[in-house]
């Protein structure tokens, strides 16, 4: 049957088995969403307020779901408005298909009424881009950039389409949904060797990060974990993937990690790296990382294998393939000596004082944790609240924590928690933790939350000062504090209720509680401003190139 490019590329969508996704209409784009207002029993169209938020609320939805975000926007500055969420995907291997409008194939190359060549500015940043030129190859390509997405290790796709291929009429031939099955190859050898050093290790540890979560490989994670009782320990991305509650679970490594992990990886002599890279933030110098270790890393890039710390033993592969085929080979064992050593650095953890008069970050996250329920599902923005939120949160579940971990983009949250809200429906409890800098780049979001009536909290730490940076003025600076306290006057409340939701001002645990508990029976959306003290710290803290040695408890 002949359809125009319009209606192939709703049909190549509901192929896919999407249902929703969230854009921004313009004049390039106005046939594919003349082709959706026909489909919209069958699509959800989220409008946002701003192009960025859509590509996060992409993201959000992928990350909650593990399913495909779709994001549109119209040629020129809707594009570029893409790029910064985009890149937040690509950072953490989120798949993403982001479709862009463009000026007709006769217009482009002139400097056209919003033309932008979308696809060099986005290539450094996407797994592939396509321009499609012929609306013949419409239907192919758009099939390719869902597969592509989901292929190995995940990301964003781009497909930019000129304006004259979504109104030019073709012929159409139905296909399945592109089935994505797990990678299966890996060395043999290579996996047998990985288990003969973890058999034979005295002091073992795993480090994991977001590629098991992307893999769904935490099953298997976990009974690698409880067969040979080796601790564990994570980064920002993987966070939820341990039960909080397992005393093989020893936290978050790194910058701000605890004194016991990042212990734990300089004395370890095996440390078997999981779907992770090596960041900065975690191997913060390399030359010293592990380095009484040796090192197993299993990864789905083959690329990432000692990019940034060299390793001893290396598998190629899908995390939940590779874990499952050594499995078998680990022998069942107890390090009785290792974890009284884990103990006792245990004991010199950094612990948050409680305090009655005022609000402190652990306290209104334990709060949180308490009322939102183990159910809820927690979205940061980027900044000391990330970094609280990954330490204290308590509930977390695997996808039920989602933050921007490899770019670090401070407006995220919101985006994202809308998304992760319109993926699982308004029955889920969806809370969102932000920062008053962070906060103020996305907070135009509040209109989309309320147009579609998707219930995220959104708890805001308010210390009136761009924290994270201002922590490292403190510390590194001298304390000078160039251009950390905007000195905004934003009353958050005022302004929520401007926005059609519930806005509440908290200054102690009691109020905080009360507002937390009535915005969640609300069901609406809404704000709660926590006011915090501007020197409140992130603690512990390694500085960037340091390592164990140079961690600060104050």
């Amino acid at each position: 049957m002949k359809l125009s490019g319009a209606d192939i590329f709703v049909q190549v969508l509901l192929e896919q088995g999407v249902d929703t996704l969230f854009g921004y209409p313009g004049g390039a784009v106005l046939n594919l969403y003349d082709a959706l207002y026909k489909a919209s029993d069958k699509i959800t169209h989220i409008m946002t307020a701003h192009e960025q938020g859509a590509a996060h609320a992409a993201d959000g939805y992928a990350r909650a779901t593990g399913r495909t975000g779709v994001v549109l926007a119209t040629s020129g500055p809707g594009a570029t408005n893409l790029v910064t969420g985009i890149a937040t995907a690509y950072m953490d291997s989120i798949p993403m298909v982001a479709i862009t409008g463009n000026v007709g194939n006769s217009l482009i190359g002139k400097d056209s009424f919003q033309e932008v060549y979308i696809t060099g500015i986005t290539m450094p940043i996407t797994k592939h881009n396509f321009v499609v030129r012929r609306v013949e190859d419409l239907a192919h390509i758009l099939r390719e950039a869902f597969r592509i997405a989901q292929t190995g290790r995940k990301g964003p796709v781009l497909v930019d389409i000129p304006k004259d291929v979504t109104g030019a009429m073709t012929e159409y031939t139905p296909a399945p949904p592109v089935e994505i099955p797990a990678r299966q190859d890996y060395d043999q050898a290579a996996v047998l060797h990985a288990a003969q050093i973890i058999n034979s290790a005295q002091r073992p540890l795993i480090y994991f990060g977001g590629g098991v979560r992307s893999a769904g490989a935490g099953d298997a994670l976990r009974q690698l974990v409880q067969k040979a009782q080796i601790p564990a320990t994570y980064t920002l991305m993987a966070a939820g993937v341990l039960d909080y509650g397992d005393p093989l679970n020893l936290g978050l490594l790194g910058m701000h990690g605890s004194y016991t992990t990042n212990k734990a990886a300089s004395k370890a002599d095996v440390l078997i790296a999981v779907g992770t890279r090596f960041s900065d933030r975690v191997a913060l110098d390399p030359g010293t990382f592990a380095q009484e270790a040796t090192i197993i890393q299993f990864d789905i890039d083959a690329s990432e294998i000692g990019k940034n710390v060299e390793v001893d033993c290396s598998v190629v592969g899908d995390a939940k393939v590779v874990l499952e085929a050594l499995l078998p080979h680990i022998q069942p064992a107890a390090h009785p000596e290792w974890m009284r050593q884990l103990q006792s650095w245990q004991s010199i953890d950094y612990r948050p004082k409680d305090h009655t008069d005022r609000l402190t970050p652990h306290q209104v996250i334990g709060a949180t944790c308490e009322l939102a329920g183990p159910d809820a599902v927690y979205v940061t923005d980027v900044g000391q609240h990330q970094m609280w939120a990954c330490q204290y949160i308590r509930h977390v579940k695997d996808r039920a924590f989602l933050t921007s971990g490899g770019l670090g983009t401070m407006g995220f949250g919101y985006g994202a928690a809308l998304g992760a809200q319109a993926a699982l429906g308004r029955d889920q409890t969806v809370v969102m933790m932000t920062g008053d800098g962070s906060f103020h780049m996305n907070l135009n979001e509040a209109c989309t939350a309320v147009s579609y009536d998707l219930p995220v909290i959104t708890i805001i730490f308010n210390n009136q000062v761009l924290g994270m940076v201002r922590q490292w003025q403190t510390a590194f600076y001298g304390k000078r504090y160039s251009s950390t306290d905007p000195h905004r006057k934003t009353d958050y409340v005022k302004l929520a209720e401007g926005f059609g939701l519930k806005g509440y001002h908290c200054e102690t645990v009691e109020e905080f509680r009360a507002a937390f508990a009535e915005a969640l029976a609300s069901k609406k959306p809404a704000w709660i401003e926590c006011r915090i003290d501007k020197d409140e710290k992130v603690l512990p803290m390694i500085p960037a190139a340091g390592n164990v040695d140079d961690i600060m408890m104050s």
